[in-house]
C-alpha cells in the first residue's frame, strides 16, 4: 500500500490536470478562420514578406479580412493569386511581374581594390570593414551574400559583380535584404530604364572610383520626355510607373550606366 497510495495520487492529479487542461482548450480556444487557412493552403510557404506581411500566415490573415489584395505574393505569381482570387470571390486578379535588379556596374574591370581584403567571405562582414575593399564605398562587394540568400538559382557573381536573370528571379526580396549596400530592388519586369549605380558621391569623386558610374550631370533627366528620371543627391532615379521603355535616356548617358529592360 505504501507503493500503491501514492501512486494513485499522481494517476488522480494527471487524470484532474487532463481534464482541466482539455476544457480549458475549448473554452480558451481561438476561433478558426477557415477562409485564411485555405488562403495559406495555396500560399508557397516562403515566408519571404515580399507581400509587405509577416510570411504567409500574416498575409493570409490579411486577404481574408480584406485588408490586403489577392495578387501580391510574388512567388505566387499569376496562378496563386488567380487561386487565392477564387476564395475570396473577386474574380481574376492583375499580377505585375517583378524581379529584383542589381543598381551596380563597378565590375573587376571598371573599379579597383583600395585595400587587400582577407576576411570571412561575406559582404556584410566586408562591408564593417571601411566600407568594403572596393575603391566605390556604395558599390557591390561582389562576395556573395545575395547569391547564398536566393533559394532559385537567380543570381550569379560575374567578375565582381551580382548579376540577376530576371526570368528566374521570383522577387521574394530575400536578395534586397541580404545585401548590405542596400544595391538590389524590386521592379516590374517591361520595357524600361535602369540605372547601373547607386553612387550618391559628387561626379569628380565618382569618376575616381568606377569608370561607368553615375555622375549627375543630369543629362538623362533632361532627355527623358516622360519626366521618368529625377537626379536625386548626384544620382539618376527611374520611376518605372512613368518609364516608357524609349531608351533616349540611355542613348544621352555619357557613362552609359542605364541599361534598357525588356519583358
Amino acid at each position: 500500500m505504501e507503493i500503491v497510495t501514492p501512486i494513485m495520487i499522481v494517476g488522480v492529479i494527471g487524470l484532474l490536470a487532463g481534464v482541466v487542461l482539455a476544457v480549458a482548450s475549448i473554452v480558451m480556444a481561438v476561433p478558426k478562420d477557415e477562409k485564411a487557412e485555405a488562403l495559406e493552403a495555396v500560399l508557397p510557404g516562403a515566408n519571404c514578406g515580399a507581400c509587405g506581411y509577416s510570411g504567409c500566415p500574416g498575409y493570409a490573415a490579411a486577404m481574408a479580412k480584406g485588408e490586403a489584395a489577392p495578387g501580391l505574393c510574388s512567388p505566387g505569381g499569376a496562378d496563386v493569386a488567380a487561386k487565392c482570387g477564387e476564395i475570396l470571390g473577386s474574380g481574376a486578379v492583375e499580377m505585375e511581374r517583378r524581379a529584383a535588379f542589381v543598381h551596380c556596374m563597378g565590375s573587376a574591370d571598371n573599379t579597383t581594390e583600395k585595400m587587400e581584403y582577407d576576411g570571412l567571405e561575406s559582404c556584410t562582414a566586408a562591408s564593417l570593414l571601411n566600407g568594403g575593399a572596393s575603391s566605390c564605398r556604395f558599390g557591390c562587394l561582389g562576395l556573395g551574400d545575395c547569391l547564398a540568400a536566393c533559394g532559385y538559382g537567380a543570381i550569379a557573381l560575374c567578375n565582381g559583380v551580382a548579376v540577376i536573370d530576371p526570368d528566374k528571379c521570383v522577387a521574394c526580396g530575400k536578395c534586397t535584404a541580404a545585401c548590405p549596400k542596400g544595391l538590389i530592388h524590386l521592379a516590374p519586369v517591361k520595357a524600361m530604364a535602369v540605372v547601373r549605380c547607386s553612387s550618391c558621391d559628387k561626379g569628380k569623386a565618382t569618376m575616381q572610383a568606377c569608370k561607368v558610374g553615375c555622375i549627375g550631370c543630369m543629362k538623362c533627366q533632361k532627355t527623358c520626355e516622360a519626366g521618368a528620371i529625377t537626379v536625386k543627391n548626384g544620382l539618376a532615379v527611374v520611376d518605372p510607373a512613368k518609364c516608357t521603355g524609349c531608351g533616349k535616356c540611355a542613348e544621352a548617358c555619357p557613362r552609359h550606366v542605364i541599361t534598357m529592360e525588356r519583358a
